[in-house]
């Protein structure tokens, strides 16, 4: 048990759960950390904490002045959380599409919160360049630019990846993650494989992205659309330079009805969205290496979070997706027959 003087002293150090069901119908041991334990409910609290760390220690954010960041929700949340702790104010720029858990969760933490249409990277009122050219056009605005600033990828690699290591006592086998920024599956895949080069690595992609493809073909291509926020993307960025990636799969939104609903009745856990597409990969994982393998992953923030998406029936079928989930079974023996469509490192 822990004692603290401020919220930011209680991110990281979250405990990891056996996902019973899935591990028992693998023969592996698939674990999810339980990141929605930080103060702001997300894994992003931890790069909001590095990055706001490391830039005051250099002398470029002082007291009194205001992070502005361009964020999909939870970043925003986990700097706006963070930023209180030490004296600054928040600026958040979100796209209007995200879901209003998020939104509300900003503005809750005393945060400003500027929301924007949802456009294509290039066009120049994309969430990103808003945020930037705030920071630029105001002497005390200070741009935290998570998808560049490897503050991001060395919270991973300083807390996350050693709690990984200590909690399973070095027997890790596979990580297994989503990517955004990248900083999450970078750090964690630098610190896992400089203890053991032979951990595997390996990145989970939604429909709408394009990191599958690249890692596969060089470029970033992508398919469909999905629901899922905050992850996936369509051009490299320095956090995801870092990563040491080893296999990679694109998974469909329809799986994460099917298994977020299968974890909920089977083991009580609530997962969001890119939760479950974790545990997806790492059901993938499981299924292509195992049995006999200890597989780690992410819980990355609460379910509620995802309540007005994933959880939502008139949402759902509005996009044209099945409410009926699958078969387990029927998406175990799909999961299996799938290896041609896993992209595998050469060497």
């Amino acid at each position: 048990m822990r004692t603290a003087q401020r919220p930011s002293e209680l991110i990281g150090q979250t405990d990891m759960l056996r996902i019973h069901s899935l591990s028992e119908l693998t023969g592996c041991d698939i674990y999810v950390k339980l990141e929605s334990q930080n103060p702001g409910g997300s894994i992003k609290d931890r790069a909001a904490l590095q990055m706001i760390k490391d830039a005051m220690q250099r002398g470029d954010l002082k007291p009194g002045m205001t992070v502005v960041e361009g964020t999909a929700g939870n970043t925003g949340i986990g700097l706006a959380l963070v930023a209180r702790s030490f004296g600054l104010n928040m600026l958040a720029v979100m796209p209007n599409d995200q879901t209003p858990e998020k939104e509300r969760m900003i503005r809750l933490h005393g945060a400003q919160l500027k929301t924007v249409d949802p456009v294509p990277f290039r066009d120049q009122n994309h969430f990103y360049h808003t945020a930037r050219r705030l920071a630029e056009e105001n002497v005390d605005y200070w741009w935290a630019n998570q998808f560049e600033n490897i503050s991001n990828m060395r919270a991973h690699y300083l807390s996350t990846g050693p709690e990984i290591w200590q909690q399973t006592q070095g027997q890790v086998d596979i990580f297994v993650s989503v990517a955004g920024t990248g900083g999450t599956i970078a750090g964690n895949s630098k610190f896992l494989k400089e203890q053991n080069e032979q951990v595997e690595v390996w990145l989970v992609d939604p429909d709408g992205s394009g990191i599958y493809h690249y890692l596969k073909a060089g470029d970033y291509v992508s398919k469909g659309s999905s629901f899922t926020e905050g992850i996936g993307i369509m051009r490299l960025v320095e956090n995801f330079k870092h990563a040491r990636i080893d296999a990679a799969v694109n998974l469909p939104d329809q799986d994460l009805i099917t298994l977020s609903r299968f974890i909920r009745d089977h083991d009580g856990l609530v997962l969001g969205s890119s939760s479950t597409l974790n545990v997806a990969g790492a059901l993938m994982a499981a299924i292509q290496r195992g049995p006999g393998k200890t597989i780690v992953t992410f819980a990355c923030d609460l379910g509620e979070r995802s309540a007005s998406k994933l959880y939502n029936e008139h949402y759902l079928r509005e996009r044209g997706l099945q409410l009926e989930a699958e078969p387990i079974a029927q998406l175990i023996e799909r999961y299996r027959a799938a290896r041609d469509s896993i992209w595998f490192a050469q060497g």
